[in-house]
């Protein structure tokens, strides 16, 4: 008989892209997720997702402030978006904040999963000058002794959070020595786009695109692919037809904490002293 965890997906500052992202999933699909068996024996029942569940408004909330009563120590938390702690009135879900909410879900969840580099860092929202002092997941529950598992990227792609979950549904409660100093899983994190990078090998003889729509490295037009830890090259977007550097587009590093402050300009060769502030 399959045994189900429940996942409570709660959104916080962020434009539901990481949501858009995991809808767009192509094998295991969304349907697969939701309805069958991610590893043997183990399914998920999503008990929470503003924008895929029925109930809107009280009904909601309701369900919301039932879960860590009805599943305590058995619900995934999975966090999107980061987290404004600046004034009680930034990001409120009904009568509560979001960070309310956040210490309320995490207290009794078996594991947080912080879902895209605006929950992991800060993100865009964490950005300067940064009005609402978002921060990510993380460092918001320093000191709450929860382990928080990053899966960064804007938006990440579907299969680094599938694989992730897969991997805390088979019941393998992550080491230390399976994260990064980032928080990230090793084994979905373990490549430089570098290394992948379909243009590598322009790179490895110098042969640099000086503008947009020119044959060569994109690194001279500000690619972050160097110095950004994430699969891209091997998986790539919508079913595996695209991703930025294959259309022509620098990698903006949307996966590393620095972005987006010390990564900008976008479009601007990247400094080795702006590189070392990303190690």
């Amino acid at each position: 008989m399959q045994a189900s965890t429940a996942v409570v997906w709660f959104q916080a500052a962020g434009c539901t892209g990481c949501s858009m992202s995991l809808l767009n999933a192509d094998y295991p699909s969304i349907k697969n997720l939701l309805l069958d068996e991610i590893v043997p024996g183990k399914a998920l029942a999503l008990r929470f997702h503003l924008t895929l569940m029925g109930p809107t408004g009280q009904p909601a909330l309701e369900v919301l402030r039932q879960i860590p009563l009805e599943e305590a120590g058995n619900y995934i938390l999975v966090v999107e978006g980061a987290i404004p702690t600046g004034n009680q009135n930034f990001g409120k879900v009904g009568e509560l904040s979001m960070a309310q909410h956040l210490l309320s879900l995490a207290d009794r969840a078996q594991v947080v999963v912080a879902l895209g580099t605006c929950a992991a860092f800060g993100g865009i929202p964490g950005a300067s000058p940064n009005p609402t002092l978002a921060m990510g997941v993380q460092k918001f529950l320093q000191g709450q002794n929860k382990l928080v598992v990053n899966v960064p990227g804007c938006p990440p792609h579907p299969r680094w959070f599938v694989e992730t979950l897969a991997h805390l549904l088979a019941g393998q409660v992550p080491r230390p020595q399976d994260f990064d100093e980032l928080g990230r899983l090793k084994s979905v994190y373990s490549k430089l786009i570098h290394e992948g990078c379909p243009r590598r090998a322009d790179f490895d003889v110098g042969r640099f695109a000086r503008a947009f729509g020119e044959e060569g490295c994109l690194y001279e037009l500000g690619c972050k692919g160097p110095y950004t830890w994430a699969h891209c090259p091997y998986h790539a977007w919508n079913g595996g037809v695209n991703w930025c550097i294959k259309a022509g587009h620098p990698c903006i590093g949307c996966a590393e904490p620095e972005f987006p402050d010390f990564l900008a300009p976008l479009f601007r060769k990247i400094t080795e002293p702006a590189y070392r502030r990303t190690k």
